[in-house]
């Protein structure tokens, strides 16, 4: 039974994962080498409840005592050795992953359950080092940013694992009101972040070809497409809409729509400009840096709004 959880790396990631545990009762051990990170992780944690609490949102949010959940580590033996699960959220970097679980398996206890929280990185480069036996209790287990508030949780289940120890985890993601979403096939992007690039690559083609401005096509999407899929997948979508007719669309279609194989140019471009988006002020909108907070809040706010009505589904 998953009692005690070890987070490795305490930023954009990390930090809010291992709240969101907290927040439902389980002993979390933050692992953060850097000291900057390590002393902020608590005032961020702190606020994200605050805010959560704030917006009226069901959980069990008893902020102090959750905080007391949260034991904050610079060393990895102390924050591994009793864990039951242990999850990383460490850059997107191969070599820094291999290292990280090879480390693991010499402090962690042979039942103890490895997760990576990676998005691109495949299940097998990043435990080439482990043994058999010990593949057998790792998985990937994908959250969502913002992790605090969006349900999504995409869960290996490559056949490395026994069903009993997959469904272990799964339920523990259930008990903390996540939307956990089984992943049969070991391929990079895992199922969301391939939808959301199908997506994507198509809204930048958009802009590239001047089709409208970005305030429009935002709009298309939002009241759209995205008005259905917030409640409805695309598979649904398309049973209700009839498989004929998406079959027509699609040969109407999918031969004069982007089906480039690199990042758009647009894009691109802005990077080099340094123009990244909200983090830097500028990306395909302007972010003023005096309401930053105001700004992010009203996303966070929208993206609640979204999360109660879900709780219907």
């Amino acid at each position: 039974m998953i009692q005690t959880i070890a987070v490795i790396g305490a930023g954009t990631m990390g930090h809010a994962i291992a709240g969101c545990f907290a927040m439902y009762g389980y002993t979390v051990r933050i692992l953060e080498t850097f000291d900057a990170v390590r002393n902020d992780c608590m005032n961020k944690i702190r606020t994200q409840y605050e805010f959560l609490k704030k917006e009226g949102m069901s959980y069990p949010v008893h902020i102090e005592a959750s905080l007391e959940n949260i034991i904050m580590c610079d060393n990895m033996e102390l924050a591994v050795t009793d864990a039951d699960y242990i999850i990383e959220a460490i850059p997107e970097n191969l070599e820094l992953k291999l290292q990280l679980f090879d480390d693991l398996d010499r402090y962690a206890k042979k039942e103890a359950i490895f997760a990576s929280n990676t998005s691109s990185l495949s299940f097998e480069s990043m435990t080439a080092k482990l043994s058999t036996e010990r593949k057998t209790r790792t998985m990937i287990c994908h959250w969502y940013n913002p992790a605090h508030i969006m349900p999504l949780v995409e869960l290996s289940f490559f056949g490395n694992m026994e069903e009993d120890v997959y469904k272990e985890v799964e339920d523990m993601y259930r008990k903390i009101e996540k939307r956990p979403a089984r992943v049969r096939k070991d391929i990079p992007g895992l199922l969301a972040n391939r939808i959301q690039q199908g997506i994507a690559r198509e809204v930048f083609s958009l802009i590239e070809m001047g089709a409208a401005d970005p305030e429009d096509i935002d709009a298309a999407l939002k009241f759209g497409p995205a008005f259905r899929y917030a409640t409805t997948g695309q598979l649904e979508v398309a049973d209700f809409g009839g498989l004929d007719i998406w079959c027509a669309v699609g040969d109407n279609l999918l031969s004069v729509m982007d089906n480039s194989t690199c990042a758009n140019p647009k894009l691109r471009k802005k990077v080099e400009e340094g123009k990244l988006g909200f983090k830097t002020g500028q990306g395909f909108f302007e972010y003023p840096e005096e309401k930053k907070q105001e700004i992010q809040e009203a996303f966070n706010r929208r993206l609640l709004t979204q999360l109660k009505a879900s709780k219907n589904f």
